[in-house]
């Protein structure tokens, strides 16, 4: 991987963005924010898994209000997510959020964004500017362009986003603030990966990454890993969200396996299994999902493989701390790559979990 890029250091909460940190995991609730109790069990679930940032919707004044009493039950630092309204963004500000997502896009009346500046200035917190193609609209006489790639300098997509979060940057700067961490996001991999790299060449600002509108969890698992990455192998981004339509717990899993794939943060558990063929005399899937289930806990470095047949199973079993090579009906287990005992097939989950909760 490429040498990270330098970006100053922006607090979201106790948590810091940028100069050096590690790359954080963020996701967004899903419930209606004014349903307190909903919103603090979701955000104390998706805690327990590793978000380490979390983010919900203030379209309301009664969901800014709640963000008070919410704040009183998390332990995570909160965003509170406005696109329109100055007036709930300083709401949400007076509530206790540690962050205030703004969209350049949808917040364009200068008074406005005076007055949230002002708040996030005294309150002592950070703003995010969040810009995506779905809120680029009519600018410099251009009609939005959402499939748009390339073009002529300026012209592009990607050119328009950045173009219109630095101008957005600058005049709060003259406001006197600099506690910004950026996001540019697209719904299609190519215009993501060119707005950040673009951007990340004119600014030290952190960079939130991340798609907009990525899909379902089997589109988004590949959209997002090959954009975010790419960019965080090229050494861009300080903190990231994977957007999944669905349970938000899937956006924390795959965030961290991004980071855990590139070496970016501990691994923790960490499975290898074979895709199966004609010759896995086992349900290795069941297995497999069996056995992810009821290790979802564990922290620690291991490395479990779970094989389904004798011919690349004995040689990754053994490579791995604790691993299965299956058999017709039965599996041999591994640990620190000396074949233990024969077990089957019904004996295999939790032999498996047993020998890894010992590590």
């Amino acid at each position: 991987m490429k040498n990270k890029r330098k970006s100053r250091k922006v607090f979201k909460g106790g948590v810091p963005v940028g100069g050096g940190a590690s790359v954080t995991v963020q996701s967004m609730t899903n419930t209606h924010t004014e349903d307190i109790d909903a919103t603090v069990g979701q955000i104390n679930s998706l805690a327990r898994m590793g978000c380490q940032i979390i983010r919900v919707a203030a379209p309301t004044e009664k969901a800014a209000d709640a963000i008070a009493e919410i704040k009183r039950q998390i332990s995570i630092p909160l965003v509170a997510d406005i696109h329109f309204s100055g007036a709930l963004a300083v709401r949400a500000i007076k509530a206790g959020a540690d962050c205030v997502r703004i969209n350049p896009g949808n917040m364009r009346d200068w008074r406005d964004v005076r007055k949230v500046v002002r708040a996030a200035a005294e309150a002592g917190i950070s703003l995010r500017l969040g810009v995506n193609s779905g809120s680029i609209r009519e600018r410099r006489g251009m009609s939005i362009v959402r499939k748009q790639k390339r073009g002529a300098e300026g012209e592009g997509l990607a050119a328009l986003m950045v173009d219109t979060v630095l101008r957005y940057c600058e005049r709060i700067e003259k406001m006197g603030f600099n506690r910004l961490v950026l996001s540019l996001k697209a719904s299609d991999v190519p215009t993501t990966i060119e707005c950040y790299r673009s951007i990340a060449k004119k600014c030290d600002y952190p960079l939130h990454l991340g798609l907009t509108a990525a899909g379902p969890y089997s589109e988004s698992v590949v959209k997002s890993s090959v954009a975010i990455g790419s960019l965080l192998a090229d050494g861009i981004g300080d903190t990231i969200r994977v957007s999944v339509t669905g349970p938000p717990e899937s956006e924390v899993i795959i965030g961290h396996q991004i980071l855990k794939a590139l070496g970016l943060e501990e691994r923790g558990l960490e499975v290898f299994s074979c895709p199966t063929c004609g010759r896995c005399d086992i349900n290795l899937d069941r297995i497999v999902r069996a056995v992810r289930a009821k290790t979802a806990h564990i922290k620690k470095n291991v490395s479990v493989a779970i094989m389904g047949c004798v011919v690349n199973g004995p040689g990754e079993a053994a490579e791995a701390d604790i691993g299965i090579a299956g058999g017709k009906g039965f599996a041999y287990l591994f640990k620190k790559g000396v074949k233990v005992r024969r077990l089957d097939e019904a004996e295999i989950v939790p032999a498996l979990v047993a020998e890894i909760e010992k590590m």
